[in-house]
């Protein structure tokens, strides 16, 4: 069963079983996908019914960050821990490159997909990137073509959300995969072009502060932070 943090569904799981859990859906017949909401996120989804119920809909919902762990705590209904998914695709991949499967990369800026895709090889032996294509299309068609066309097992999907979980609920069994995940600016980070927050500001929930020292522009998308809360204290005072 799956515990509510403001209508959205999330997996209470480990990193370990979330990881075991998307090996199984990798070997399993069908296309699955995963998602991987954060706060900014979570508001979307609350003004966005589309986006809330392709959320919905994904096989493993995950939690992004300590501000989902601590709204889960809020309204009474604590989770394992937080399963980010940068993380959970690095160690998906381990797991990819033990079985030789393959993986495409679909997003970020043109020519980031190509220079993460060197560079995860380099780190994972055993992985086959089946292709890559940047995120600035116009046109579904051609891009589910050509994911199609190149056989991959998994898709890391990094459009932004909702746009990447819109896109995952409508085009994923035509891609032929059966595993794709959502995992938004991943693959700046998995290129280099991006430094994830040392192990410190992850550590004790300052992820967010760190990035937000780095790039002031993110201020509007995370004045979404202290909303979040606020409608967790409302909602808590709906419950009782």
């Amino acid at each position: 069963m799956r515990i509510d943090v403001l209508g959205v569904g999330f997996d209470n799981l480990t990193m370990q079983e979330a990881v075991a859990q998307g090996v199984a859906l990798l070997e399993q017949e069908g296309c699955h996908y995963v998602v991987t909401p954060n706060p900014e996120i979570v508001e979307t989804c609350r003004e966005n019914p589309a986006a809330r119920d392709a959320v919905n809909r994904a096989d493993l919902v995950l939690p992004d960050g300590v501000g989902i762990i601590k709204g889960a705590r809020i309204l009474g209904t604590p989770m394992k821990e937080k399963t980010p998914g940068i993380e959970f695709a690095s160690h998906l991949m381990e797991e990819m490159g033990r079985r030789g499967k393959s993986l495409y990369l679909l997003g970020a800026k043109p020519g980031v997909a190509e220079a993460a895709a060197q560079r995860l090889q380099e780190q994972h032996p055993g992985l086959r990137i089946a292709g890559t294509h940047d995120g600035y299309f116009k046109e579904d068609g051609p891009v589910v073509e050509a994911i199609a066309a190149s056989g991959a097992d998994c898709v890391f999907v990094c459009l932004g959300a909702p746009k990447q979980e819109l896109w995952m609920a409508k085009n994923g069994p035509a891609t032929g995969a059966r595993l794709l995940c959502g995992l938004g600016g991943s693959l700046d980070v998995f290129a280099g072009v991006v430094e994830r927050a040392p192990k410190f500001w992850s550590d004790h929930g300052l992820e967010w502060f760190y990035r937000l020292l780095h790039n002031p522009s993110r201020i509007g998308r995370m004045m979404k932070l202290p909303l979040f809360l606020v409608h967790v204290k409302a909602e808590k005072r709906k419950r009782k």
